[in-house]
C-alpha cells in the first residue's frame, strides 16, 4: 500500500505506483485515478465510491488487513513530514505489525522508525528482485527497547494459524510398511529451518478455507483435508518468528494427488520426506516437530 498526501504529492505517489507495478510489485491501494475534488483539505479520487473523507479513509484502511507478512506499506513523504490522515494510517500499520518503509526520515514526528526503514522506491525494487522480498529491518542495539515497546502495542490478542501435514497420495509406489512422504519447506520465517505448510487465518475466514488457501498459495497443490491432528497455543519463547503474541496453532492431516509444487516467496526450498527421517535428520522448527511427532505416533499412514 502507498501512503502520503494525495493533495500535495499525488504526482509522486503515481510515479512510485508505476515503478512498483512495472517491477512486478502489486500495489493494493490506491487505485490510480484523477483527483476530482479537494474536500476540507482531503483529496477525493475519481475511483472513490464515497465522497465523505471519513468513509474514504476507513475504506482505505481496510486494505491493511489484506497485507501478509511479506507485504508492506510505503510512505511517500518528500518533505520528510506526514499529515494527519497519513499519521492515522501509520498508527494503524504499526498497531497491526505491518512492515512500513519511508521515502524520507520523519521530521517533527514522535513515531519510532528505524533508519533501515528509509528506502527509495528503486532500492525496494532492487531488494525484491534480489531476495524475492524485503530484508528484515535492522534495529541498532541502543534502539531495541523502542522496537520492543512498539511490538508490545500490537493489537491482535491472539493469532490463529492453520498448518498441514501434507501426505503424498500420488502414484508413487511405496513398499509394504514404508512411510509415505510428507511435504516440508525451508523458510526464512523460522530462521531457514524446515516447517509444515500453513499461515495465519484472515478475518471472516473459516479454518478450512484458510488451510486450503495457504496450501494453494504456498505450493499450488489441490488438497483434501483428512482430519484434525492437534490444537495448541503458546505465548512466549516458542521460537515463533513474531514474538510477544499469543499464538493458537490448529494443524491437520491433508492428502494431495501430486508431488509437483510451485513455491511462493515464503519458502526457499522444499522436500518430500518420510516423517521418521525428517524427525531424525532435518533441522525442524519446534512447532512443526511437535506436530510431526503427533502425526507419526497417532496417524501414520503406510503403503
Amino acid at each position: 500500500m502507498l501512503h502520503g498526501s494525495f493533495r500535495k504529492d499525488y504526482s509522486e505517489i503515481c510515479r512510485v505506483h508505476s515503478l512498483f507495478e512495472n517491477a512486478g510489485i502489486n500495489v493494493l491501494a490506491p487505485k490510480v485515478s484523477s483527483i476530482t475534488n479537494i474536500k476540507k483539505g482531503f483529496a477525493v479520487l475519481a475511483s472513490d465510491t464515497k465522497t465523505d473523507p471519513r468513509a474514504i479513509e476507513l475504506r482505505y484502511l481496510q486494505n491493511i488487513q489484506k497485507l501478509g507478512r511479506s507485504d508492506f506499506s510505503y510512505y511517500i513523504n518528500p518533505s520528510g513530514k506526514i499529515g494527519i490522515s497519513t499519521s492515522y494510517e501509520l498508527a494503524i500499520d504499526q498497531l497491526t505489525n505491518t512492515n512500513c518503509f519511508f521515502l524520507k526520515s520523519l521530521i517533527d514526528h514522535p513515531a519510532y522508525i528505524p533508519k533501515s526503514a528509509i528506502l527509495t522506491p528503486e532500492k525496494i525494487i532492487e531488494q525484491v528482485k534480489k531476495y524475492g522480498t524485503l530484508q528484515a529491518q535492522y534495529i541498532p542495539r541502543h534502539e531495541k527497547y523502542l522496537s520492543k515497546l512498539l511490538q508490545e502495542l500490537i493489537l491482535p490478542g491472539s493469532i490463529i494459524a492453520v498448518g498441514a501435514i501434507i501426505v503424498d497420495e500420488s502414484e508413487k509406489k511405496y513398499k509394504k510398511g514404508q512411510e509415505k512422504d510428507i511435504l516440508l519447506v525451508e523458510t526464512w520465517k523460522w530462521g531457514n529451518k524446515f516447517s509444515i505448510i500453513g499461515g495465519k487465518v484472515r478475518r471472516n475466514e473459516l479454518l478450512s478455507d484458510a488451510l486450503y488457501r495457504e496450501i494453494k498459495e504456498e505450493t499450488n497443490l489441490d488438497a483434501k483435508i483428512f482430519e484434525s491432528i492437534c490444537t495448541f497455543d503458546q505465548i512466549k519463547d516458542s521460537g515463533y518468528f513474531q514474538t510477544g503474541t499469543h499464538k493458537v496453532f490448529t494443524d491437520n492431516v491433508v492428502s494431495v494427488r501430486s508431488r509437483k509444487i510451485r513455491l511462493n516467496h515464503e519458502a526457499d526450498s522444499s522436500i518430500w520426506i518420510p516423517p521418521s527421517e525428517a524427525l531424525a535428520n532435518l533441522p525442524l522448527e519446534p512447532n512443526a516437530r511437535h506436530t510431526i511427532e503427533l502425526y507419526k505416533e497417532r496417524y501414520l499412514r503406510v503403503g
